[in-house]
């Protein structure tokens, strides 16, 4: 990715992100970063679950930089898979039907999985089911544009 206004991305990360996620901790994986992740199991001393839970559907994550919508989870599977599968990896795991193709994109060097305003958000580490997109709770965790 190329340099920009602020590092990756041309503005920092929204003022009030949602899930209660660390402003700070945001900017730094989504802005500054190419390689590392917040904590794994981070998303877990969140509300997320419980919004998740609560949703009469799917819900949607949204760029910490842009507010572009990037992933809608569960979709093809129960809310209970969804968090399942993310709290054995550690961080809320998407499969291919639940990424917004026009607002992400994955690196094919490095599986880096990123928006297209710059925002790194995590990678595609594939599995026998296919392509899981492991992603970090403080980069998809804005308001909507």
């Amino acid at each position: 990715m190329d340099q920009k206004d602020h590092g990756t991305s041309a503005v920092p990360v929204q003022e009030n992100l949602r899930y209660g996620v660390s402003r700070k901790l945001a900017d730094k994986i989504s802005n500054y970063n190419r390689r590392f992740a917040e904590l794994g199991g981070y998303f877990q001393e969140t509300p997320l679950e419980e919004v998740v839970r609560a949703a009469n559907g799917p819900v949607t994550f949204y760029d910490s930089n842009s507010g572009k919508p990037l992933f809608q989870a569960p979709i093809n599977r129960s809310v209970d898979e969804f968090i399942e599968e993310s709290k054995v990896h550690g961080w809320p795991s998407f499969r291919d039907d639940e990424v917004v193709w026009d607002n992400v994109r994955v690196l094919k060097n490095s599986g880096e999985t990123v928006s297209v305003d710059g925002t790194h958000l995590g990678h595609n580490l594939p599995d026998k089911r296919g392509n899981r997109y492991c992603i970090n709770l403080v980069s998809v965790a804005g308001s909507p544009a």
